[in-house]
């Protein structure tokens, strides 16, 4: 009875909000084949990617998740902020435990203001390779969209492809601290394109009529990398970025990072013919290092009519290549918002809480059966993150102690000049915890990410902020002049963005308003650097009242009961004690 009064009340406040809608996501094994050969993986709906799911502005959605693998899995709902409702954020051992294999979870998915495109993916180890798909959250009727109405729309979602069983990969490689598997491909919507072998026939294919414009929407869902996409000889117009609109930047390709969604429009004006659709990864890494994935992942856009055309589409020859620095930057340094009527700027200007937080790849030292060893690892501030055994948000709503402290540091243990080309070997070592940040409601609180060039190796790291937008109000190059930088903030139109890349050799700043209380995840979005540790979060304490506090629980969360294999493992020295102190 208690059950079904929960249940009520939940559909209740659902139908006070917005619309309600209901989606079952069966998670099981399917055969796929791609590069010449076939594998089976874990999907949704035996659909890669997965389904989309369209919402209007304010909607909420119930997402009933069959778990029918072999392994347990969560899934998060990239960019929606789930207002006082952390318990279907999804991160694992972060605000829930995974869903075990013959049992199911019901998602409760709360829209508030959010527009344009976000999308969903599998949020425990490194699942979401396969485990992911779009978001369509259309404005209501009172605003419409802040340009002209669309003639039709496209959804590109661009993934990672592995032969192998990549799980399985990565924890071996954890094991035994050994660089995580690089993708054998890049997909879009699913395939490879034309320059990968045994893809000619599968290649996407996307049908316009000419004289239209088209809204397209962009996810960038793989693993490890940013990508450059263009459409050849078609201009694109950005609109939209991370589910809030942007004054329009017109260009002949785009960078995404890792996490990041685009809407853009494509009038299809172009003499009839067929045109490639390419993306390329963006390679911010040193020059030396090679081995990376250099296919292009390839679609192909089509006029509709009779005409005779060429066997080869067009390529585009603005197509930035891998190493091509400087599109990239010029491109970024567009992003403004709207800042309009209906689309208001709200920048917290009366910092309370300041952190700079360093950006590392590391070295974690333990022992092993009585000798020294060395794995890699990843860090905020010298800090690798270790999940607990139990989720830290249920931990913090049940006051259990011994799972997490609240001593993540606001600035690094030591200054030093970190994109020098020289960082010391003293400079390598993380130590490794489960430290928070804790937040009073509604403090505004500022966050400048500094890339470092530990190990010399820097590059762009695309951090996420679960359960919020920020506005990013600067960035540069060089390191960060407390003084001197925050005089050229932006502080009039900044974007909001829920997914920023800090640039390499460079830093970058970002401010929010801690109103949704709850657990929220903070960590780049490169999946090898959040099995490598570099992640925190953050606990943002209630408000006076029912309205600003966490809302209960489910009535079922599931149980915790395995320790995910898909992170860095918490070492110890040999007397026992963790490594969890600076």
């Amino acid at each position: 009875m208690m059950v079904l009064r929960l249940l009520l009340l939940y559909t209740m406040f659902a139908l006070a909000q917005g619309n309600v809608h209901y989606y079952d996501f069966v998670l099981k094994e399917a055969n796929f084949t791609r590069l010449c050969s076939s594998k089976s993986m874990l999907v949704v709906n035996e659909q890669y990617p997965g389904p989309v799911i369209r919402v209007t502005k304010g909607d909420i959605v119930y997402v009933n998740v069959h778990n029918q693998g072999d392994y347990g899995v969560t899934i998060h709902w990239h960019g929606v902020h789930q207002p006082r409702n952390p318990w279907s954020d999804g991160p694992e051992y972060i605000t829930q435990c995974p869903i075990e294999p013959a049992s199911n979870f019901t998602y409760e998915v709360i829209f508030s203001d959010e527009e344009g495109t976000l999308w969903w993916h599998a949020h425990s180890d490194w699942t979401r390779a396969s485990v992911h798909g779009a978001i369509v959250a259309l404005p209501n009727n009172e605003t419409g969209y802040p340009f002209p109405q669309p003639d039709g729309e496209e959804i590109i979602v661009f993934g990672s492809w592995y032969k192998g069983d990549v799980n399985k990969e990565v924890a071996e490689d954890l094991e035994d601290g050994d660089l995580t598997p690089s993708s054998d491909a890049y997909t879009i919507n699913g395939q490879p394109g034309d320059f990968c072998p045994c893809s000619n026939e599968s290649t996407y294919r996307w049908q316009v009529d000419y004289g239209k414009t088209y809204l397209l929407r962009l996810v960038n869902a793989v693993m490890n990398v940013e990508l450059y996409f263009a459409i050849a000889q078609h201009n694109l117009t950005v609109v939209g970025l991370d589910g809030s609109y942007i004054k329009p930047i017109v260009t002949d390709f785009v960078m995404l990072s890792t996490g990041q969604t685009m809407d853009i429009l494509v009038t299809a004006n172009q003499p009839l013919g067929r045109y490639y659709m390419a993306a390329r990864q963006y390679d911010s890494v040193r020059s030396d290092v090679t081995d990376y994935d250099k296919a292009n992942a390839t679609a192909i856009l089509e006029y509709r009519d009779n005409y005779t055309y060429s066997s080869t589409p067009i390529f585009p020859s603005s197509l930035p290549t891998y190493e091509d620095f400087d599109p990239a930057i010029n491109f970024t340094y567009r992003f403004r918002s709207l800042a309009s009527q209906n689309h208001p700027v709200n920048i917290p200007k009366n910092i309370t809480t300041r952190m700079y937080l360093t950006v590392s790849v590391n070295n974690v030292i333990f022992d092993y059966e009585g000798t020294s060893k060395t794995n890699l690892a990843a860090s905020f501030n010298n800090v690798s993150w270790i999940n607990p055994s139990t989720d830290v948000l249920l931990a913090y709503y049940r006051n259990m102690s011994g799972f997490y402290t609240t001593d993540f540091p606001n600035y690094p243990p030591s200054f030093f000049d970190f994109i020098a080309d020289d960082v010391s070997d003293d400079k390598t070592l993380t130590v490794q915890g489960t430290k928070v940040k804790v937040l009073n409601y509604n403090e505004e609180v500022e966050i400048v990410l500094q890339d470092t060039n530990v190990f010399d190796g820097s590059e762009d790291h695309p951090v996420h902020l679960h359960g919020y937008t920020f506005y990013v109000v600067g960035s540069g190059y060089g390191n960060f002049d407390n003084e001197t930088d925050p005089k050229g903030y932006n502080l009039v139109d900044p974007p909001k963005m829920n997914t920023v890349s800090v640039p390499k050799d460079g830093w970058v700043a970002l401010r929010f308003k801690a109103s949704n209380p709850g657990v929220w995840f903070f960590h780049c979005h490169f999946e090898r650097h959040i099995s490598w540790g570099m992640v925190t979060v953050f606990i943002v304490k209630n408000g006076g009242t029912l309205e600003t506090s966490i809302r209960d629980p489910p009535p079922y969360l599931p149980p915790c009961k395995s320790s995910s294999t898909g992170k860095l493992q918490g070492y110890e020295n040999s007397d026992g004690n963790k490594l969890n102190v600076i």
